[in-house]
């Protein structure tokens, strides 16, 4: 045996063995014990980075102990490739989306092949092919039929220059995580699934679940995030005429102690507020250029502008200042 380890002999010529012996192809085996891995696909950008060396190292490893132990084991690898990324790339590339994607996979399969994971090829997909993307379709419509997607407005993260919704998670100090663009609050129309219908069936069976670790559960009852409580309507007097503002609050007991309300940037009564006044126009705005994920949230310097209306407190009858605060999303 070399006392020095070759990759580039070693590792290529056991490559060159598993794939002509076909050694990780999975086939239905009654009676044997079964395991499945599936790693998150990864978006085909062109480049496998160490983030995904590391991610799918882990996945392989998992998958090859398991196989170890005797059991038939299914890793598969696919493709994230469909969505406005892959338009705005191949734009920029001067080319069409197709051609792109597909160079990129093929590209990115390589570099998967060449660092020795255990996929089973043949299981491969891409979720920019119609033969997967019309199940999508297929679903939603069996949704949409059962009353369970629906559309309506909403506040979301838009980047100016890609065009496309951002998560909270995208947005890095403000600007865009691809394009480096400020990133706007936007209001527009969208669809959404009505999960919330299910949540308190999902919350009370969580308890069924035997061997799932304590910790996972709580972030599991977190996520769901069910309270209880009261809400409550303050009556506004302003420029708009008589409205009501309507609170959600799980402490009706310190509702005496209120002193102020506060709206997000994006609400109808700093929109109104920022048309009279320059200056609340200048802090909305400022506002709707800030980061929105929880960690920028909780560190950022706590401010907010007078909106010069005033809310009626429904118990004592006071009126309460409403402000416009950059901590109220």
């Amino acid at each position: 045996m070399d006392a020095q380890y070759r990759p580039d002999q070693v590792e290529q010529e056991a490559q060159q063995h598993w794939d002509t012996a076909r050694s990780f192809k999975v086939t239905e085996q009654p009676g044997k014990e079964t395991f499945y891995c599936l790693s998150m696909f990864p978006y085909p950008s062109g480049r496998l980075h160490m983030g995904h060396v590391r991610n799918y190292t882990i996945g392989d490893v998992i998958s090859r102990y398991q196989r170890m132990l005797g059991k038939n084991v299914l890793q598969p690898m696919g493709w994230d490739a469909f969505g406005l990324p892959a338009e705005n790339a191949a734009i920029k590339n001067n080319t069409a989306p197709a051609p792109w994607t597909y160079q990129n996979i093929d590209y990115m399969r390589g570099q998967l092949k060449r660092l020795g994971f255990g996929y089973d090829w043949d299981r491969e997909l891409a979720t920019c092919t119609p033969q997967y993307y019309r199940w999508e379709q297929w679903f939603f419509t069996k949704l949409y039929e059962k009353g369970l997607v629906y559309k309506k407005m909403s506040t979301v993260n838009w980047d100016p220059v890609d065009q496309t919704v951002l998560a909270n998670e995208q947005v890095i100090e403000g600007r865009g995580w691809r394009s480096g663009a400020l990133v706007e609050r936007k209001e527009i129309p969208q669809w959404f699934v009505k999960i919330t219908a299910y949540a308190d069936e999902l919350l009370n069976d969580l308890d069924q679940l035997d061997g799932w670790p304590e910790q996972v559960k709580a972030m599991q009852k977190n996520w769901i995030g069910r309270s209880e409580g009261v809400e409550l309507d303050f009556a506004i007097e302003g420029p708009r005429g008589n409205e009501l503002l309507r609170v959600y609050t799980t402490r009706p007991d310190t509702l005496m102690g209120v002193s102020y309300m506060a709206v997000a940037a994006g609400h109808p009564l700093a929109k109104a507020a920022a048309e009279r006044d320059p200056e609340v126009a200048a802090f909305v705005d400022e506002c709707q250029h800030a980061g929105v994920a929880e960690a920028d949230i909780a560190t950022m310097e706590k401010k907010g502008i007078f909106t010069g209306v005033y809310a009626r407190h429904p118990i004592t009858g006071k009126d309460v200042p409403v402000w416009v605060a950059n901590f109220v999303l």
